[in-house]
């Protein structure tokens, strides 16, 4: 059971968001805060799995509350769920520390898949603002693009494939492979390049 902590000011979306995880058997909605303020008090008290955080929120924002979250408990993971897509918000998230960063038009069921993968240690983001990261990160440092020593012809499949904003699933529908066996591929992929996370691993492939 996938414990989650919403966060958001708008009753609203928190009421929708808690709709959406109560139908679901592996995730749990143990609290609601409108602030983040109250997102850390609660964070320390309840001990969620996971946090979905909205950014913009009156006194203490979203960026600020998932630094303070991760500082006091830095296994809870925090995924970024808003309406700003912008560089002067993502980068702040990230560097934050937050795991993910969803926008808020995005599909009932990229939400869910979202909220799964950042519980279980993936990065999971808006496809649009992972191929940003890329994008900007390829222009630049162009002409930069590497070879890959040391992987077999399976982690290159992958490796191009996560470098294009597919999750695990996608990745395995589109290699015809196992969930887990996606997983143990992304993995490898980490050790071998040295990326601590999947935004690293796209980059990586695109030589920045």
């Amino acid at each position: 059971m996938i414990r989650v902590l919403l966060v958001d000011d708008q009753h609203l979306i928190r009421a929708g968001l808690r709709m959406l995880c109560d139908a679901q058997p592996d995730l749990e909605v143990v609290g609601e805060a409108d602030n983040g303020r109250d997102a850390v008090t609660l964070a320390a008290r309840l001990v969620p799995d996971l946090v979905v955080m909205d950014l913009r929120m009156p006194g203490v924002d979203g960026i600020t509350a998932t630094g303070r979250i991760l500082a006091d408990r830095p296994t809870v993971r925090v995924l970024v769920l808003t309406t700003f897509g912008d560089d002067d918000h993502l980068y702040p998230a990230l560097t934050a520390g937050a795991c993910g960063f969803l926008l808020k038009d995005a599909s009932p069921d990229d939400i869910l898949d979202g909220i799964r993968r950042a519980a279980s240690g993936d990065s999971a983001f808006s496809r649009e603002v992972l191929q940003r990261l890329v994008h900007r990160a390829v222009h630049a440092r162009p002409g930069e693009h590497r070879d890959l020593p040391g992987l077999t012809d399976r982690e290159r499949d992958v490796l191009a494939l996560v470098a294009e904003g597919l999750g695990n699933a996608e990745i395995g529908e589109r290699l015809h492979i196992g969930v887990t066996t996606v997983k143990t591929h992304v993995t490898s992929l980490m050790a071998k390049t040295n990326s601590p996370n999947r935004v690293r691993l796209a980059l990586y492939a695109h030589g920045a």
